[in-house]
């Protein structure tokens, strides 16, 4: 599984979630994009989601990140069992304007990235915080 199928495969869970909760989501095209979902709740009401995923339990890479009332992030985790279909992704909701403020920075590389175990005890505030979609 290639780092490409992860992705995809986090897009579309988060695109089933969306249409199960009976909201309008379309998928964007192109590799190399901020915005993977789209999310239209009425006439001039669009909401803009970037998805990360990752295969295992650590941290999801983050940069160029948008600052916007009307952007989202959605994490996903497949907790390093990808290839087993009964096993529910870990997700979080996070609205841009939080990114910030979540974000870790690796002190040799400066990378920036958020790390699962910095969204775990924020659980009730962003784990599958589908509501904010509504």
């Amino acid at each position: 599984m290639t780092t490409y199928d992860t992705g995809m495969a986090a897009e579309f869970h988060v695109l089933s979630v969306l249409h199960r909760l009976g909201i309008t989501a379309n998928l964007t095209l192109g590799n190399q994009k901020a915005v993977d979902i789209v999310v239209i709740r009425g006439s001039g009401d669009v909401v803009t989601i970037d998805v990360k995923g990752i295969k295992g339990k650590t941290s999801w890479p983050i940069k160029d990140q948008v600052s916007s009332r009307s952007h989202y992030y959605v994490f996903v985790s497949f907790l390093g069992k990808i290839d087993d279909p009964s096993v529910l992704p870990e997700v979080y909701v996070v609205p841009s304007t939080s990114i910030r403020r979540l974000k870790a920075v690796h002190q040799n590389s400066g990378r920036e990235f958020i790390q699962l175990r910095g969204l775990r005890p924020k659980s009730k505030r962003y784990r599958d915080n589908w509501n904010v979609f509504l």
